[in-house]
């Protein structure tokens, strides 16, 4: 059955995500558009996978038979490029052909709202009726509008955006050599190009495209940077940036070839919005993000809004203008003043930013944090799931423990899955929304605590207590 989970519609190409299957997800979402657009146009874009294009071309052919103007992207384009374009174009919507960092056999469909962020579920509840209404009389034949289906090259008005956003003459001025890693996907020729039209010293790998994403899963996680990481120890570069395959995630390589945890870093991002821009406002995360940005908050004197996992939720906090800074776990940030959805590009700008205001290492900089706030280690564990062990998670989590590694129990939430809050660390179990996984999370002062919360959140759900 097609379902938006967290993050849009994703299935197995030739399996459930099949042109058939395109079509009938296109005409629900026209049939919602119709009911609000008006005469405003929808944008379509797509990533660097097998077929992407194609798909894109399908849909604005179904968009264009219900009278629906489509400004269709003349490449593969980031995410966030799309979210920015609905703003700049005041289009009603976006139709956004990727799986972001799911592996290449994988195609997906994000559909964003008018606001540039990814639809709220009232949205996708109402697309998915539409679906349930058209399936069993579907006819699946279109005659395209040639005339409503325009391309546009949305990069420029996109990267003056980010121009306005971070100090490019700083980074350039100061010497930073980078190393830029697009994993063949769509952040080839846009965080490499903004930086090295502003005078960057840039050296750039995997900026072709490949549907198979070299072998791997187009996720910017440590195991996937191991080039990127040689080429820092190497001494060619001094600092590593990397996007996902669409450009909503980001990954920092520091000085030394370390790979610095996304939690870590957005801990660190948030205090320098705070400290060294001359912003003031809330800060906003989802409930699996570190809670280094509860205290980088305290110390500033403001609040911290907690959101179920899925940054549309954070999109809907910046605006509504009720934060300054959103982040997600999974290495997803944006700021206020621009586009409601995460952005690895600008991640990666504001982190070259913070290296070049200080001159030391990322890492260098964060201790100095975790010596005003104290220090956190933070790491998640998947496990997959199968019908009994979700079955046997749901009975044991209706009454969770008073205790779990030796900590008591200080306060079970269920905003977003079961949080069991102790006295300075934290875990939560967590269905995925986008994969048939059971995901926990963990946060404690030491990674030895770390450890042993995991260890006791595994043998919880196998039956043996600890």
């Amino acid at each position: 059955m097609i379902h938006f989970g967290t993050a849009g519609w994703r299935g197995v190409i030739g399996d459930e995500f099949t042109f058939h299957n395109v079509r009938l997800v296109s005409q629900a979402i026209a049939n919602h558009l119709i009911t609000v657009n008006g005469n405003a146009p929808a944008i379509v874009g797509y990533d660097t996978r097998f077929l992407s294009e194609r798909f894109a071309a399908e849909a604005a052919k179904v968009l264009s038979q219900n009278g629906i103007r489509s400004l269709c992207c003349c490449r593969d384009v980031p995410t966030p490029t799309i979210s920015f374009s609905i703003l700049k174009w005041d289009a009603c919507g976006a139709l956004n052909f990727t799986a972001s960092h799911n592996p290449p056999q994988y195609n997906g469909l994000k559909f964003h709202d008018a606001s540039g962020a990814t639809a709220l579920p009232e949205v996708t509840a109402r697309i998915e009726h539409e679906l349930r209404a058209l399936e069993s009389s579907f006819n699946d034949s279109y005659a395209p509008a040639a005339a409503l289906i325009e391309t546009i090259d949305p990069a420029d008005a996109y990267l003056d955006q980010l121009g306005n956003l971070v100090d490019l003459d700083l980074i350039s001025r100061s010497g930073l050599r980078l190393a830029v890693d697009s994993l063949y996907g769509t952040g080839r020729e846009y965080l490499d190009r903004i930086l090295i039209d502003a005078g960057v010293c840039c050296e750039v790998i995997h900026n072709f495209r490949d549907p198979y994403f070299g072998g791997y899963s187009p996720e910017s996680r440590e195991s996937n940077l191991r080039e990127l990481q040689e080429l820092v120890r190497s001494g060619t570069c001094t600092l590593g940036l990397a996007t996902d395959s669409d450009c909503d995630r980001f990954a920092i390589i520091d000085t030394d070839g370390s790979y610095l945890n996304p939690n870590d870093v957005l801990g660190l991002l948030a205090h320098f919005i705070l400290s060294e821009r001359g912003t003031r406002g809330d800060l906003g995360r989802t409930v699996a993000t570190t809670h280094l940005i509860d205290r980088v908050a305290a110390l500033h004197g403001v609040r911290v809004h907690e959101t179920p996992v899925g940054f549309k939720y954070i999109g809907k906090l910046i605006r509504d203008g009720r934060i300054v800074f959103g982040g997600e776990e999974s290495a997803g940030l944006s700021i206020a003043g621009h586009v409601p959805d995460k952005d690895g590009i600008l991640a990666c700008l504001l982190v070259a930013e913070l290296a070049a205001r200080h001159g030391v290492p990322v890492r260098r900089q964060l201790e100095a944090l975790w010596d005003k706030v104290g220090r956190s280690v933070h790491e998640r564990r998947d496990y997959a799931l199968d019908a009994e062990l979700e079955e046997s998670t749901a009975e044991k989590l209706r009454n969770p423990p008073a205790q779990l590694a030796g900590l008591e129990v200080l306060e079970v939430t269920r905003l977003d899955g079961v949080k069991l809050h102790f006295e300075d660390s934290w875990f939560l179990y967590r269905r995925s929304g986008t994969e048939n996984v059971l995901r926990c999370y963990a946060e404690a002062p030491t990674r030895e605590q770390v450890l042993a919360l995991h260890a006791a959140g595994r043998s919880l759900l196998s039956g043996q207590a600890r």
